[in-house]
């Protein structure tokens, strides 16, 4: 028979509250002593776990308003209602709109690579923090968060989805239901590192689609689509292209960062 006072039992009691708030915040110290809270970018101690340090936190470039409406790149003067640049104008993407917490540089950069090819998942709660203050105006409306979709094969052999993790995780912060298996890819794609934006157009065109038994809940409906970096808007629009074509009134797109200087290092 299971001892009720063995290490789940204690364990689900912390967790639930059940020991007194000086026992809880004895055993946290315990815990702070054994495995010590450092900086999610630089690894340097920090007062609290899933944090950054002050260094590393002055270091992101947070992306406020203005801000384009169509492609959420900070723009240098502010107006008096919502603005479109002149580069949406110019060229106007497939989606409708798009929004991302940070530019892609430093720290936010770092943070991205960890995630994505460290295993750093542990700074997930924090990113989701940043795109619910970053996606106010496209979470307002959304009927569905879907995550960018990876090829299975390369699903298979980095066994996780950033992006899904990242929508999973603004799905529970916002209780918008989310979907990562209504968008897929219907082929796999060569990296985007390197490609010039007409490369990156051509290579994932035509590379998505929305599953005959997922029209259903994407027809009609605003769909936010979350991925980790927006660079040049080209996988976003393949995206937002399948969405539309599956009957989607609208798409959305939601960021951990986004691009801003078309010179800049990218993924």
């Amino acid at each position: 028979m299971p001892d009720p006072d063995g290490q789940a039992g204690i364990a689900g009691r912390v967790a639930h509250g059940a020991f007194p708030a000086a026992v809880r915040r004895g055993l946290q110290g315990v815990s702070d002593f054994l495995l010590p809270p450092l900086c999610l970018c630089c690894r340097e101690p920090v007062q609290a776990h899933d944090g950054l340090c002050a260094q590393c936190w002055a270091d992101i470039d947070f992306i406020v308003q203005p801000c384009c409406d169509r492609l959420g790149i900070p723009l240098a003067y502010p107006s008096a209602g919502k603005i479109v640049s002149a580069a949406a104008l110019a060229d106007p993407p497939v989606y409708d709109r798009a929004r991302a917490a940070a530019r892609y540089h430093g720290t936010m950069r770092n943070l991205v690579h960890g995630l994505k090819y460290g295993d750093r998942h542990e700074g997930v709660r924090l990113m989701s923090g940043w795109l619910m203050r970053a996606g106010g105006e496209v979470l307002e409306d959304a009927d569905l968060v879907v995550p960018v979709p990876l090829a299975r094969t390369r699903l298979w052999s980095r066994r996780f989805n950033q992006a899904a993790m990242l929508a999973r995780a603004v799905s529970s912060a916002s209780g918008i239901p989310v979907s990562p298996l209504a968008l897929e890819r219907t082929r796999r794609t060569e990296s985007q590192v390197g490609l010039s934006a007409s490369q990156r157009r051509k290579n994932v065109a035509g590379a998505f689609r929305v599953p005959e038994r997922w029209c259903h809940a994407v027809a009609g409906r605003t769909i936010l689509l979350v991925d980790d970096v927006i660079t040049t808007g080209a996988t976003a629009n393949a995206c937002a292209r399948a969405l539309k074509r599956a009957g989607a009134a609208h798409v959305n797109v939601l960021a951990l960062a986004r691009v801003v200087d078309p010179l800049a290092p990218t993924l």
